[in-house]
């Protein structure tokens, strides 16, 4: 009888053990890289939408450009679009087409000339903003730019500060561009959703 007794209590503990061990399986959390989040928890409030305008000074020329090639192919000299030409720019963005009117940040990046046929860029750039409410704040555009054409759109893929998980679009448009120096002045209006 004392046998059949510690038998079953083995048994018992077993089986017990056997649940306590599945109990603890299921409710484990795991051990992911990644959750779902709520907004708040990152205290993000109600999303907006914003409308920045500016102009937009690529200067090549002159004593003290602020945009220069950084790279190119052997056929860039042969090619009517400049195919190849890496362009590295920290351009100063301003509330007007002067370049003398109230400085809100910078342009800073790479522009290339991705096509064979066209002047057209990959632009790769950072609109960094340094007056006002957005003071230290960024958004990052990543696109095409067909330069001859009239109003071009590229998308903004992010940003930083208070354009943190900004998405939306920017439309540029050639004010000014000089042939002969190859220096610009392009308007833009961003159109950015932010929190």
């Amino acid at each position: 009888m004392a046998k059949i007794f510690a038998n079953a209590t083995s048994s018992f503990i077993f089986l017990f053990n056997v649940i306590l061990f599945s109990l603890t399986l299921a409710a484990a959390k795991p051990e992911g890289f990644s959750r779902n989040l709520s907004p708040e928890t990152l205290g993000l409030k109600r999303e907006k939408l914003s409308h920045l305008h500016f102009y937009f000074h690529d200067i090549v020329s002159g004593s003290n450009p602020t945009a220069v090639p950084v790279a190119r192919a052997a056929m860039t000299k042969n090619s009517l679009s400049s195919f190849g030409l890496v362009t590295m720019m920290d351009d100063p963005l301003t509330v007007k087409p002067e370049i003398s009117s109230k400085l809100v940040g910078r342009a800073q990046g790479i522009y290339a000339s991705a096509s064979q046929s066209e002047l057209s860029f990959l632009m790769a750039l950072n609109f960094v903003f340094t007056e006002g409410k957005y003071n230290g704040s960024t958004l990052s555009i990543l696109g095409r730019n067909s330069v001859l054409s009239g109003i071009r759109e590229m998308p903004v893929v992010g940003g930083s500060g208070l354009f943190r998980f900004a998405r939306g679009y920017a439309q540029a448009k050639t004010h000014d561009l000089d042939f002969k120096t190859g220096d610009a002045i392009v308007e833009y209006n961003v159109y950015v959703f932010h929190y």
